[in-house]
């Protein structure tokens, strides 16, 4: 077995029950998230609308003794402690050989596809930021929160930006695609990619966090009709916000700005880069498009600045080098039902099998150790 340090870059908290019921104000108590019982398990509604199943969070490991036992939903008295109780976190981490996580919600994050309300989602995202500081400052050494981060207004979100650093909290999370007319290229954003780059915060776009207008449909809004096809294909929403920001010289303004694909995998981005630069150099230029000083392509940006997140993804590694190496991270999706725990040890050996040793310790754990200054 290796060596390695194992720091996952991509781990999750499960909200307790009362988190939101708890700590939101007074005028959103009736409208806050809240778990309801129902005949076939649990479920999350918010504004009157459903959000989650329980499953994500109470069939940890079951992919591996059970796979076709698993469900979209259970009961919250089978969810795994670990998923918000810090000591019982520890235990879980040690059982699986990992040092220390960069920690994301569960449930949290489904809200950018269903709150429509950009009031009562802030007021979502005020309370668990403030949960998540305090779960992690329980272990400041091995645990890293990132803070839930609503964008609908740019200068709001620059504030509970700055909040959520004065919080202890260590990255921000924003949609991986925003609304249809606001994409990431738009002037508005600029103040916050500098906020993000001046704080020191890395900017992660998780999977399943799309952000449809007040008018729009596209994302993960319904639970109760998601695709394969479509779980299959979110690249895409990613895809299309890292070609924005890269395009609109995001980058080349703001260099030392870390914006990160997170738990979609690695396997997209070669041909993705190859596209960049032969739209970049091949296309007929418009008069609108932005030009980058001196020679650079916009693969040399996204090697710059972006940080890939993975989980199980064997080609994506063997392109490594076309990825760029100090670009890899892993994440172990604890407690989800598709996570590598307990197996994370064993799981990433394989993988990594035919990697330089240096480049293992890289890509295990020492590119997040970096990023996040663990």
């Amino acid at each position: 077995m290796a060596a390695y340090r194992l720091i996952s870059s991509d781990s999750h908290v499960y909200e307790p029950q009362d988190l939101w019921t708890s700590r939101m104000p007074s005028t959103f108590q009736d409208r806050a998230p809240r778990l309801i019982s129902q005949e076939n398990g649990d479920w999350w509604y918010c504004d009157g609308r459903k959000v989650a199943g329980t499953g994500a969070g109470s069939q940890t490991g079951r992919r591996f003794a059970e796979p076709d036992a698993l469900s979209r939903t259970d009961r919250f008295a089978h969810i795994r402690l670990g998923g918000y109780l810090p000591d019982e976190r520890m235990k879980d981490m040690d059982l699986d050989g990992v040092t220390a996580e960069v920690v994301y919600p569960t449930v949290g994050f489904v809200l950018y596809n269903v709150v429509r309300d950009g009031e009562l989602l802030s007021a979502c995202f005020r309370a668990y930021n403030d949960w998540i500081a305090e779960f992690c400052h329980a272990y400041p050494q091995r645990l890293k929160g990132v803070a839930l981060i609503n964008l609908d207004d740019v200068r709001e979100g620059i504030e509970e930006l700055q909040r959520a650093r004065r919080l202890g909290l260590a990255g921000a999370l924003i949609p991986a695609y925003p609304w249809l007319e606001r994409p990431y290229s738009g002037a508005e954003y600029l103040p916050f990619w500098a906020a993000a780059q001046d704080l020191g915060m890395p900017v992660g776009l998780h999977i399943a966090t799309n952000r449809p207008g007040p008018d729009q449909l596209h994302g993960f809004q319904n639970v109760d009709t998601l695709s394969p096809a479509f779980l299959t294909n979110t690249d895409h929403w990613v895809r299309m916000s890292l070609a924005d920001m890269i395009f609109a010289g995001v980058f080349e303004r703001y260099p030392r700005l870390k914006v990160g694909t997170v738990e979609q995998d690695l396997s997209w981005i070669p041909h993705f880069l190859d596209r960049l630069d032969y739209n970049y150099t091949q296309r007929a230029r418009r008069a609108y498009w932005h030009r980058f000083q001196g020679a650079v392509l916009p693969s040399d940006f996204f090697r710059q600045n972006v940080f890939c997140s993975f989980q199980e993804d064997v080609m994506g590694v063997r392109d490594r080098a076309i990825i760029g190496v100090e670009n890899l991270m892993w994440g172990s999706d604890y407690p989800h039902q598709e996570s590598t725990w307990p197996k994370s040890r064993e799981i990433l050996d394989q993988i990594l099998a035919d990697v330089p040793e240096d480049e293992k310790v890289l890509i295990a754990g020492e590119n997040v150790a970096r990023l996040y200054q663990f």
